[in-house]
């Protein structure tokens, strides 16, 4: 599906920070842009202070990468731009070289559903240094916001643990996109269903819903407006009961119920959207099952997350579904990924790599340069470690140590022969042809619950969850400790001039 070109009808490219042009412009005046160049699309800590991260966008970035085009309406805005004295900011001759344009990287990324980590590439983007700085602002807006969804989807089902989860977020989401992406994203972090129907049409996730409380306060009394319900939807029925008394409506959902069980019908359940619900479900568990209805189920909603899911499981709560909205698709108590897109590597004019490091006061904004990728390793089926490492290297089999990016004391030695091995980052692009065969988002789905499968259980602990070992192969981190410290004597000596 062309998501973009479907809900927009017309290109993306100007959907960019302004200073991706400016760069572009300046590559281009000064010959520099179309030397070769790897970026990399990385986030430094797991949101929601988790312990795992849920890859979830690249279906928009293959979408975004196949539509890349300046056509006729976006150059004549560009030609409209003026500097203070009136000059055009981009001159023709630029505009007729962005009209022939042609997208031509080299993408490579991690499959969506992928569990990933800080400081490790998910994307990796080689090409013309133009094309790849015009792509930093689209892959970063598409994967900071779908992947920071996904993984509150993920904490929010662990919570529920196995019990469904309604994604019911669409009018309190950050407008249209961000509706539709929060429940794709959603759904892959394991939400059963969404209240959006325009994201059950554009992405075949199942839909589902109950009734308002407006629908029950239209009628003179609430058991009209449930007897009228259950006419309309006879096979479908969910009553929400805590319009007026939360206990009286259970009687008179159950009342109903048996009306519909005489004709050969049965209630589905009950909606309790407020008040006490370990209280309210636990009572209501009981007047259903002494009523004859022990596989009604009851449903939850009213600003629920994973830590009141936590806390109502807790409680012993008779909860058999979870509808959450607004903390889910708002990623509630993390407003953003915070994911960066770094340079780390220019091809010099004798067609040479040239590895690329920022250096920062802070250990943490420190790139790792050079053409690298990701491998991780399983033992049992279990994900025991992952290894950035460059592409060109040798991993010797019988032992290879890993360094914390971060904190180089902590150290692991790992003998690959003895685990089976996966490298995440999978051909997507190749010289701007499509060469990734797209998975459904039910394999995405599936995926992801595989992958969270194979994480130990401490390492998805909602709270202060044990450390997963990431780090780079011993020859990555000496590349990258030497670029630092040529790069600091460089520093030092410029200050002493």
């Amino acid at each position: 599906m062309k998501i973009t070109k479907d809900l927009y009808q017309s290109s993306l490219v100007l959907l960019t920070d302004f200073y991706q042009l400016t760069m572009a412009y300046a590559y281009w005046k000064s010959g520099k842009g179309e030397q070769e160049a790897v970026f990399n699309l990385f986030f430094r800590k797991h949101p929601f202070q988790g312990g795992f991260t849920l890859a979830a966008g690249l279906d928009y970035v293959i979408d975004f990468c196949r539509n890349f085009k300046f056509e006729k309406g976006e150059l004549e805005y560009l030609g409209d731009m003026k500097n203070k004295d009136g000059s055009p900011v981009f001159e023709s001759a630029f505009l007729d070289y962005l009209q022939n344009l042609e997208f031509t990287c080299d993408i490579d990324a991690v499959e969506e559903g992928t569990v990933v980590f800080p400081n490790a590439p998910m994307i990796r983007v080689k090409g013309p240094l133009i094309q790849c700085q015009l792509l930093e602002t689209p892959l970063l807006n598409i994967i900071n916001f779908q992947t920071l969804i996904a993984t509150k989807a993920a904490r929010i089902n662990l919570a529920a643990q196995g019990e469904p989860v309604l994604e019911f977020g669409l009018r309190r989401a950050q407008g249209i996109d961000g509706a539709l992406a929060a429940s794709r994203a959603a759904y892959i972090g394991g939400c059963t269903s969404t209240s959006n129907v325009m994201a059950g049409k554009l992405f075949g996730i199942p839909v589902a819903g109950t009734h308002a409380h407006s629908w029950i306060m239209s009628f003179e009394t609430e058991l009209e407006a449930f007897e009228a319900y259950a006419e309309a939807f006879p096979d479908q029925c969910v009553f929400l009961v805590d319009t007026y008394d939360t206990l009286n409506g259970v009687k008179n959902a159950i009342k109903v119920g048996d009306k519909l069980r005489a004709k050969g019908k049965e209630m589905v359940g009950i909606r309790i959207d407020s008040g006490d619900l370990a209280y309210f479900s636990t009572q209501a568990r009981q007047m259903l099952d002494e009523a004859g209805f022990p596989d009604a189920k009851i449903v939850a909603s009213n600003d629920l997350d994973e830590h009141i899911i936590t806390s109502l499981k807790s409680q012993d709560a008779a909860i058999n579904v979870w509808g959450v909205g607004t903390k889910l698709v708002t990623a509630y108590d993390q407003p953003a990924l915070g994911a960066v897109y770094k340079l780390s590597a220019v091809k010099n004019s004798e067609g040479v790599w040239e590895p690329k490091v920022k250096v920062s006061q802070q250990s943490l904004k420190i790139n790792i340069p050079g053409f690298h990728n990701v491998k991780r390793y399983y033992s049992n089926g279990k994900a025991v470690s992952d290894m950035i490492y460059l592409e060109d290297q040798e991993i010797d089999p019988r032992g290879v140590v890993i360094i914390d990016p971060i904190d180089a004391t902590r150290r692991k030695r790992l003998m690959p022969a003895f685990y089976k091995e996966e490298v995440l980052l999978k051909p997507i692009f190749k010289k701007g042809e499509k060469v990734y065969t797209i998975p459904s988002l039910h394999e995405i789905r599936e995926r992801a619950a595989t992958q969270l499968e194979s994480l130990d259980k401490a390492h998805k602990r909602l709270v202060n969850p044990h450390l997963y070992p990431v780090g780079l192969e011993e020859n990555l981190h000496h590349l990258r400790m030497d670029l630092v410290l040529k790069a600091k004597k460089f520093e030092n000596e410029q200050e002493a001039e």
